[in-house]
């Protein structure tokens, strides 16, 4: 038997100490390179999943790790039901540029859904984690306190990408939002933003992939928020190539489903990723 809550808090410390791996190569400085789908890695991604990997290795031995580069480098272990989804450094974009909003994503996956996750964010040292069922909770310079979602107001909140608004997605607020305020900002945060009550919405109308989202849908699942596929189901995982074809995440409360507003997406080629 799996004891989940010492297994959350040994992924946590597992996102810090890839955190800091990220942090050492920002130090010393590194060069950027492309993937085939163009989307930018740098060493400071490679340096994080080979520190997840071990750790991950060393707490859950036996439970497959899709991770990341490892799916890059064609390497993908055979998994059941029961596997980790780790991504080493969602918001390769913004940590590009040199911005604070880019995270370290580790994720567990049982039957189909997230079941507990951690999302860090080294360049501000706040660590989301969150054990569904448990409850969810933020831990900073100050120590560990419990988050959970809000009952939506008057006027809802919605949190969106820096890089992936576009009009669908304003359209698909204007009809199950109407007039709201919006925040922006990059990689899984937008799931924790949720989680802690500070918005109501996410909408994500592109694909992405389920390494992407594993470790924020558990923290927001974990806090009481809901995460829908296009359908108005249950986001689910296990689906093909990892592919999310877009999703809609709320705190708790039951939204339009977004399958009507989604971008075309004719399934082949590279996967688009980020959140």
């Amino acid at each position: 038997m799996i004891d989940y809550g010492r297994l959350l808090d040994e992924i946590a410390v597992a996102a810090r100490e890839a955190g800091e791996a990220i942090l050492e190569v920002v130090r010393r400085g590194y060069d950027v390179e492309h993937k085939q789908d163009s989307s930018p890695v740098t060493e400071a991604d490679r340096a994080a999943e080979l520190v997840i990997l071990a750790a991950l290795a060393r707490a859950a031995p036996g439970v497959p790790v899709i991770a990341e580069e490892e799916v890059a480098a064609g390497r993908i272990p055979a998994h059941g039901d029961t596997y980790f989804l780790v991504d080493p450094l969602d918001g390769t974009k913004e940590f590009v540029r040199g911005g604070d909003d880019y995270t370290v994503n580790i994720g567990l996956i049982a039957e189909g859904v997230p079941h507990l996750g951690a999302v860090f964010a080294p360049a501000t040292q706040r660590l989301h984690g969150g054990l569904v069922g448990e409850g969810a909770w933020l831990e900073d310079h100050s120590g560990r306190i419990p988050i959970s979602v809000r009952q939506p107001g008057e006027q809802l909140v919605a949190v969106a990408s820096k890089s992936h608004f576009n009009q669908p997605t304003a359209d698909y607020l204007a009809q199950a939002a109407g007039e709201c305020g919006y925040v922006a900002i990059g990689s899984s945060l937008k799931f924790c933003i949720v989680a802690e009550g500070r918005a109501d919405i996410y909408p994500r109308l592109s694909p992405t992939s389920e390494w992407d989202t594993a470790a924020g849908h558990a923290v927001l699942l974990a806090a009481g928020g809901i995460v829908d596929g296009p359908d108005g189901n249950p986001l689910a995982y296990g689906k093909r190539a990892f592919l999310n074809r877009g999703f809609v995440a709320t705190g708790g409360w039951k939204p339009t489903a977004i399958g009507s507003f989604l971008e075309p997406f004719s399934g082949g080629g590279e996967i688009p990723v980020g959140v």
